[in-house]
């Protein structure tokens, strides 16, 4: 007769080769992984997003990547930051992934697209049941040869008045004025956008924050270096002052002091960026993946203007705003 003991061990040996066994039989088998990893490699990389609403054209931005035979995707919507999407299938040739919340869509918004001479083009369908129609193209690289030969420096606000500027949404409370030199916004308004459009470029930028503010300067039109300070809670490194918003975390972290000037020197070429604070270098070459949101438009590969952004709370005023752009090759 087996012993207790030998009894023991027998079943807690049979147990485990039970559980392996199991273990076993729920990973999905190499050819499947190997499926699912070729379907999606056509989705791979970084798109550059349209959407048509009823009104209007929005930009957005979206990059998918594979891992382990999985993707995973990761979404600029219209306004906010860069945030994973919900889980993304591809069937048939068609992707299939839910909206990020709180980034501009509604809540369970389901994004399906199919691929059709490398363009993307699908509809988005929110729970209401509204669908819109977006298209998607694969996002320029940017890359540049050599080193940029500059021009010459360009001043773009002249201190008197907001000639050269234009407001992007115009109307009752979109109020920015010139006070002793300098460009003033107040409380919450419109963003105020150059009229001249750049490529690569140098920027130098000079700011004041007064009680609390929430702004920024977008480059190109399309990639935030943030500005805030004063109450209002602690913002993640790469939502605070000095970052590309969502993507770029300073390092170090500055800190604004309330009612004090402070500066920005931003140069831009092609994706590559170098951010300055206050003559402190606080990013240094490094590479911004895709649009932040409050963008103009997701048109990567064209020139685009200087815009501060004005539509967040609190008063901020802008002065010494001095671009000196790349020179185009012969």
């Amino acid at each position: 007769m087996m012993s207790t003991r030998k009894l023991s061990f027998v079943v807690l040996v049979a147990t485990l080769l039970f559980s392996w066994g199991c273990s076993q039989n729920t990973k999905p088998p190499a050819s499947s992984a190997a499926s699912a990893a070729e379907a999606i490699k056509p989705f791979l990389g970084r798109w550059d997003l349209t959407i048509k609403t009823a009104t209007e054209e929005r930009p957005s931005w979206l990059e998918v990547s594979e891992e382990q035979g999985q993707a995973k995707g990761l979404m600029t919507g219209f306004w906010g930051h860069a945030t994973p999407t919900g889980e993304i299938q591809v069937k048939d040739g068609e992707i299939q992934f839910s909206a990020p919340e709180g980034e501009g869509f509604s809540d369970g918004t389901q994004f399906k697209g199919k691929l059709a001479d490398g363009q993307l083009a699908g509809t988005a369908r929110d729970p209401k049941g509204e669908t819109l129609q977006w298209t998607g193209s694969k996002a320029p690289t940017l890359a540049r040869e050599g080193t940029p030969e500059w021009g010459k420096p360009i001043r773009l606000f002249n201190g008197r008045n907001l000639d050269g500027w234009r407001l992007r949404n115009p109307g009752p409370g979109a109020s920015w004025s010139v006070e002793h030199g300098e460009m003033v916004k107040t409380a919450k308004s419109s963003d105020i956008i150059s009229t001249s459009k750049f490529e690569d470029f140098k920027l130098h930028v000079e700011f004041k924050c007064e009680g609390s503010c929430n702004s920024g300067v977008y480059l190109r039109g399309r990639y935030e270096v943030q500005i805030a300070a004063g109450p209002g809670g602690e913002l993640p490194p790469n939502r605070s002052m000095g970052a590309v918003y969502g993507f770029i975390a300073p390092e170090p972290a500055p800190a604004a002091t309330l009612g004090k000037w402070h500066s920005y020197d931003i140069t831009l070429v092609g994706r590559t960026v170098t951010v300055v604070y206050d003559g402190k270098t606080i990013i240094d070459q490094r590479e911004i993946p895709g649009i932040t949101g409050g963008a103009l438009d997701s048109n990567e590969g064209e020139p685009g203007p200087i815009y501060l952004q004005g539509g967040e709370h609190g008063q901020v005023a802008f002065r010494n705003i001095v671009i000196t752009p790349a020179k185009q090759p012969a």
